[in-house]
């Protein structure tokens, strides 16, 4: 059994307290079993589940950054305190129910308090950006009343206030919130376990067996490791930090330009929350915002996603052949196919869940099948090794398929711990130890993942109920809907511009949750289809991170490649500059994410049109494609790529036409002045 290198338990010191492990494993044990038996009605589950996530936060994060030693004794106790708090909604559940609007004092005690808690929380995971964003809500939904002219709303007191956001489902407790009680957790934890089981090293070693030894071999397995990394994990800047160790180093060992290696893993990261079916847990929150099916939502996003890394993989090949950069030798880089036949039984579980999307099966079902599934792996991995022949090995493992497929609709932690006590006494005491050990350090691990996952949600519902309290997201879609009257065009590229300036600093998902209030639904009026606006504002959020001066996917590659993270940011936008076509490509034709009601062969010819542009794109940024290319040819690519991207009548002949005579001249140029090849 292969662990991680690290982990964020172990990333906080070998002196953290033991009551922090605890506390992690307790929060993933309480997640498990409200997922899996529903014992507790739902907003019981999403106050504990903040609770949890105050107490982990204030017992790892001290107040001016550091260790985790650095908490003192009284920032422990407000960490207890919070999860009192909301133990509160759990013990007064009928209480609150019945008095529904009416604030005792010990209510409005406890909503102050929890809300300043949140803040606090939030400012020390990621710092003073979402926090001052949200207190700007905050003090409209208080004080916008003062305001002049279209800008005043009637007024609200303190009561009203603290009732939406600290008791209502509008809030802190509101729809973010409950997607990540019911859905994020669980495939937090899906992806820790995955990653405790040697996940990381399958995809590195498949990414170095497939395309290490091609031209530009060891960017191209940042791309390719990232991309796998995005089914299981969806974190960015997690991906950056795990993947990057191995790909950065390696980029750079093979003549990459350390800001240029750094981009290369932030792009491809990010990248990764685009990539069916996790993608960075928005996924789930986009579902259940626009009530649609979430399979419907992974449908959409995965030509998009192959368009992504498309672009990635593409500007890679280009530079690469720009500057002359090879791969490594055949013989240095792995079999891909003996790394799988070594390791096939994690896919197991990625398989399983793919396929119970696709079935119909329920995100929450979904997942917690592939988590049994994966705890059966783990375990019966250890075992397995232990028979002799083929066909015990094969037998067992069918066995313990069954056993989990039949127990699945049961009850899951039921099966996992059966399963873990067999896996323990049929392996012998030291290897059910080993692999014990192993699933209770990834029930740890996937508690502080979703760390600043749940906490974003968690503060972002008081963006959420400030603007359905005071109904400032209707005004400003109608501003954007009277802008987009006359250009369709200029209310994206606000809708674009609010995306990435409000990515300054916030994680992808905040970021989605905010545009997505506001600026989405001004889209769907203005007669883009729903699931797209969703997605366009979704996608913007994403290269966000990408985006200078405060582009966290570069600021945490910077560390790793010895380079500034606003050198590393710039180059991530030239990576990336393709990949900024395809969302308005997919709003002029919704086919592109599967929308619309113009068939397959629609679908097939714009996915043909976004790769001729994308490729388009990446030749004239970089200005390669045989041979260097001249100003004229690049400017001709420009052109043609922006021609197909409009979708105005004859713009796609237009743009077709003149790419034929931008590759046909180029190489012809190219054959007379040298005999190299792509």
């Amino acid at each position: 059994m292969t662990q991680t290198a690290s982990s964020p338990a172990a990333e906080a010191g070998h002196g953290m307290l033991r009551v922090v492990f605890y506390v992690a494993i307790l929060f993933s044990v309480f997640q498990i079993i409200t997922a899996a038996f529903s014992p507790v009605s739902s907003s019981v589950v999403r106050s504990m589940h903040v609770g949890f996530l105050l107490l982990l936060t204030f017992l790892i994060y001290p107040l001016r950054g550091g260790s985790a030693a650095g908490t003192n004794i009284l920032t422990k106790l407000v960490g207890f305190s919070a999860l009192a708090l909301g133990a509160y909604h759990w013990v007064y559940e009928a209480e609150l129910v019945q008095r529904a609007g009416e604030l005792t004092d010990a209510d409005m005690f406890v909503g102050v308090v929890t809300l300043v808690l949140v803040f606090e929380a939030a400012r020390r995971i990621m710092g003073f950006a979402l926090p001052l964003i949200c207190l700007g809500f905050l003090s409209y939904a208080l004080f916008g009343e003062y305001l002049p002219g279209v800008f005043a709303h009637r007024g609200y007191g303190l009561d009203q206030v603290v009732g939406q956001l600290a008791f209502g489902t509008e809030g802190i407790f509101g729809t973010p919130t409950y997607v990540s009680s019911s859905y994020i957790f669980l495939f937090i934890l899906f992806g820790a376990f995955l990653e405790q089981a040697g996940m990381i090293h399958l995809f590195n070693d498949f990414a170095l067996g497939t395309v290490g030894h091609t031209k530009g071999g060891p960017a191209k397995v940042s791309v390719v490791s990232s991309g796998l990394m995005g089914t299981i994990n969806g974190s960015g800047v997690a991906n950056v930090v795990t993947t990057g160790q191995f790909t950065i180093p390696l980029m750079k060992k093979f003549g990459y330009r350390a800001d240029f290696a750094g981009a290369v893993e932030a792009t491809s990261s990010m990248g990764g929350q685009l990539m069916p079916p996790v993608m960075g847990a928005v996924a789930f929150i986009m579902a259940e915002t626009i009530n649609v099916p979430y399979i419907e939502i992974c449908k959409a996003a995965s030509i998009p996603a192959v368009l992504y890394f498309f672009t990635v993989f593409w500007m890679v090949h280009l530079e690469a052949g720009r500057a002359g950069l090879k791969g490594l030798a055949k013989e240095d880089c792995p079999d891909p196919w003996v790394a799988i036949r070594k390791r096939w039984y994690l896919l197991a579980p990625l398989i399983s869940l793919v396929y119970l999307l696709f079935a119909g099966f329920t995100p929450l079902f979904s997942g917690m099948v592939g988590l049994a599934l994966t705890v059966v792996l783990i375990f019966g991995a250890s075992y397995s090794g232990r028979l002799n022949g083929l066909s015990l090995r094969l037998v067992f493992w069918i066995v313990l398929g069954l056993a989990c497929s039949a127990f699945a609709s049961v009850g899951i932690v039921a099966v996992m711990g059966v399963i873990a006590v067999l896996a323990v006494l049929l392996a012998g005491y030291k290897d059910g130890r080993t692999t014990l050990k192993v699933a209770v350090q990834s029930l740890a691990d996937g508690a502080m993942h979703a760390l600043p996952v749940g906490v974003a949600c968690a503060l972002v519902g008081v963006i959420i109920g400030s603007l359905t309290l005071t109904g400032a997201a209707t005004a400003f879609a109608g501003y954007i809907i009277q802008l987009g009257a006359h250009s369709l065009l200029l209310s994206l590229v606000l809708t674009m511009l609010t995306c990435l300036v409000l990515g300054m600093g916030i994680p992808t998902i905040p970021n989605y949750i905010i545009t997505s209030s506001i600026a989405a639904p001004a889209l769907l009026e203005l007669g883009v289809p729903l699931v797209v606006s969703h997605m366009f504002v979704f996608y913007f959020g994403i290269l966000a991170d990408l985006t200078p001066p405060v582009a966290l996917a570069a600021f945490a590659a910077a560390p790793i490649a010895k380079e500034s993270g606003l050198k590393i940011g710039v180059r991530a936008v030239q990576i990336a500059v393709a990949g900024f076509v395809v969302p308005y490509m997919a709003v002029f034709a919704p086919e592109l994410m599967l929308q619309g009601d113009k068939g397959f062969d629609a679908t097939i010819y714009v996915f043909f049109k976004a790769l001729l542009a994308v490729t388009l794109w990446g030749v004239a940024v970089v200005g390669f494609f045989r041979t260097p290319m001249n100003l004229i040819e690049r400017v001709l690519a420009f052109v043609a790529a922006s021609l197909l991207v409009v979708a105005l009548p004859i713009t796609d002949e237009l743009g077709f036409a003149l790419a034929s005579l931008v590759f046909g001249w180029h190489l012809w140029r190219a054959r007379r002045l040298s005999p190299l090849t792509v």
